[in-house]
């Protein structure tokens, strides 16, 4: 598995397998483990159930129990998807991109706030950033 800045992941199980939901706390746990965010907090993390168009199976997806399991478990939230039918794919990845992109925000708006000895310059209106002791030197002639 590759975590290696990573900003976001999805941790998937399938509904119709006990065993596979029985593994989603390890790999949580290694997740947590190997990567997290600038500031040390956990990446964001979106459990996904998927095989919800099994009618016939039994599922592993109660709403109530899910939402316990992912606030107990640090997740950020969950869905029930269904590869197959593309049901609840496009909602959760637009959530965890969402997750992904306050994260980013927040922490440019800490290093902005921490990065006091930037000079900004600026040349035909295009704006570059360089630390005082990095700035291009000007050429005499």
């Amino acid at each position: 598995v590759f975590y290696k800045e990573s900003m976001g992941a999805f941790i998937v199980f399938d509904v119709t397998r006990m065993t596979s939901f029985e593994a989603v706390q390890k790999w949580k746990n290694d997740l947590d483990k190997k990567v997290t965010l600038p500031n040390g907090d956990p990446i964001p993390c979106v459990l996904l159930a998927n095989k919800c168009d099994c009618p016939k199976e039994p599922k592993i997806s109660d709403m109530e129990f899910m939402n316990d399991f992912c606030t107990e478990n640090g997740f950020a939230k969950w869905f029930d998807t269904s590869a197959k039918d593309n049901i609840g794919i496009d909602e959760a990845a637009n959530f965890l991109v969402s997750e992904m992109l306050e994260n980013m925000a927040s922490a440019n708006y800490n290093q902005n706030a921490a990065d006091q000895d930037i000079i900004q310059l600026t040349n035909g209106g295009k704006t570059s950033n360089f630390p005082e002791e990095t700035r291009p030197k000007s050429k005499c002639c």
